[in-house]
């Protein structure tokens, strides 16, 4: 069983256009079950903590029901940490929901920054959706370099921001920001699916992408668990050996013994 956070925005109004937001709730419950299907332990987190404010959920959609209604879900969402007070060290992967409302708050939060470069520099996966790349921004790793750099990425397009009337509202274009800092950003059409995987890095277009994201971050884990059992089995085989020579070595003493 692997540990995973899920980190959510805390802001509950898109800029000051009145109109409510909060984190993309499809974006969280199809990654959320597709974890919790594969008997890993899902936690929470937000940048403010407390509890997260909400897109509207779709009642047509019966993993969004299910993870609105999920008892465990519900209380680890009643009162989130803040992000400055996680430990990483508690986590093997770390995957940023989106929602608009991630554009105004994970892109400065240095506790994100911090959480998410102690997660990944641990050996961890780090995954995001849609708006939650933003979280990636301003991300350096220990070696100097920001974690986008170089690598391609995928994350809410240009287009499906005009598409979503929100172009003219957002504080920046994301992929655009995530390309000044040295990512490719890489897209499908327009709320088509895309899922970018860069090493330990899994980032998903829009919320048709969320559970692709989640998919591949469990490959990742399937391979990682592969690593440790067989890694246990060579120490476990290596152990033995030394006890079989051991024991041949008392037998071969006490017949030298006898003689």
């Amino acid at each position: 069983m692997k540990k995973i956070l899920m980190v959510l925005t805390s802001v509950s109004e898109i800029a000051d256009t009145g109109e409510k937001t909060g984190y993309n709730v499809a974006e969280a419950a199809h990654p959320w079950k597709v974890f919790k299907d594969s008997g890993h332990f899902v936690d929470f987190a937000s940048i403010k903590g407390g509890q997260p404010p909400r897109d509207e959920v779709d009642t047509h959609d019966p993993i969004q029901v299910a993870f609105t209604e999920d008892e465990a879900a519900r209380a680890g969402l009643y009162n989130t940490a803040r992000v400055d007070v996680v430990d990483p060290e508690q986590y093997d992967a770390v995957y940023l929901v989106g929602g608009h409302g991630t554009m105004w708050d994970f892109a400065d939060s240095e506790g994100l920054q911090k959480l998410v470069a102690g997660v990944y520099e641990a050996g961890g996966l780090v995954g995001a959706v849609c708006h939650g790349p933003a979280g990636l921004l301003n991300v350096k790793l220990e070696n100097g370099l920001g974690l986008v750099q170089g690598r391609k990425v995928a994350a809410f397009t240009n287009d499906e921001e005009v598409a979503a009337g929100k172009d003219k509202v957002i504080p920046f274009f994301l992929a655009d920001r995530l390309e000044e800092q040295g990512a490719t950003h890489v897209s499908a059409g327009v709320f088509e699916e895309m899922v970018v995987v860069a090493d330990r890095l899994v980032t998903g277009q829009n919320p048709a992408s969320a559970a692709g994201v989640a998919k591949e971050m469990e490959k990742l884990f399937a391979d990682v668990i592969h690593q440790e059992k067989a890694e246990e089995q060579h120490e476990s085989e290596a152990v033995r050996a030394e006890k079989d020579a051991e024991k041949s070595a008392k037998k071969r003493a006490a017949a030298e013994a006898g003689h």
